[in-house]
């Protein structure tokens, strides 16, 4: 039971500003439970987006603007460290040459054009697809919802066989922590969350299936892609896994499928 806890304080912690206290190191255990709990760590957030989501459309506040206000509170209860990882990735993608300039671009912390360009079309894809959702009867809860099914790309990055890119920082902490049978009980959880927030929308409850499969081959690119560049996943590589589930989850359900 400690090992729970501990995971969950580690993924509070980690992916919210919502403070926890010290952390001890963690151990093996608490980063599998930490990882595999990441969506019920990220329940505050989800929780503050859809409030937002929500007062923007008691405020009858355009669909846009409340999907940008919702996108701004997210990044700020996330100290916006995913949008960083986005940025990071790409740019660290993007220096080619060696696995060493790679990760050492990565380190910099100063975000290149591309990086710029990466988190540019992501926020304006999560934030146009957002508004279509809000555009629909309970679009609010559907964003929230989406929120905490997108954390689920940290199972995903950390799952047995994938590899750290480095010895140290957050991935060596974390990789390979979740087993695969358990990956695929987070999937197959937040798969049916996700199914019961559209179902109630009035949409076909399979488009959350295909939304949750979708990003799931998003991710996996981007760690095939991780692991051919730097050698395996990091923080900045699971910040940017994050942030392209959220864009990938909310561009399949602004769509028509299931209408």
């Amino acid at each position: 039971m400690t090992a729970v806890v501990d995971g969950l304080r580690l993924a509070v912690g980690t992916l919210t500003m919502v403070p926890v206290g010290e952390l001890d190191p963690p151990t093996r255990r608490s980063a599998t439970w930490g990882m595999s709990l990441a969506p019920l760590a990220a329940l505050p957030l989800g929780v503050a987006v859809a409030a937002t989501c929500w007062i923007a459309q008691l405020s009858v506040l355009p669909p846009l603007v409340g999907a940008t206000l919702a996108l701004l509170v997210l990044a700020l209860g996330s100290r916006a460290m995913h949008l960083d990882g986005l940025a990071d990735t790409v740019d660290g993608v993007g220096a080619g040459w060696s696995r060493e300039r790679a990760l050492e671009v990565m380190r910099r912390g100063d975000v290149g054009p591309m990086g710029v360009a990466a988190l540019v079309m992501v926020l304006l894809a999560q934030a146009a697809a957002a508004a279509v959702v809000l555009g629909r009867p309970w679009g609010w809860l559907v964003v929230g919802v989406a929120v905490l099914v997108s954390r689920a790309a940290c199972a995903l990055t950390c799952t047995t066989g994938i590899h750290a890119a480095r010895s140290d920082g957050l991935g060596a902490v974390v990789a390979e922590a979740v087993p695969r049978p358990v990956t695929v009980v987070v999937l197959l959880v937040t798969a049916g969350l996700l199914s019961l927030a559209v179902g109630v929308q009035g949409v076909q409850p399979l488009v959350g299936i295909v939304a949750v499969l979708a990003m799931t081959a998003v991710v996996a690119v981007l760690v095939r892609t991780a692991t051919r560049v730097f050698g395996g996943v990091s923080g900045d590589v699971m910040g940017a896994a994050i942030e392209l589930s959220l864009a990938t989850l909310l561009v399949v359900l602004s769509s028509g499928l299931g209408q």
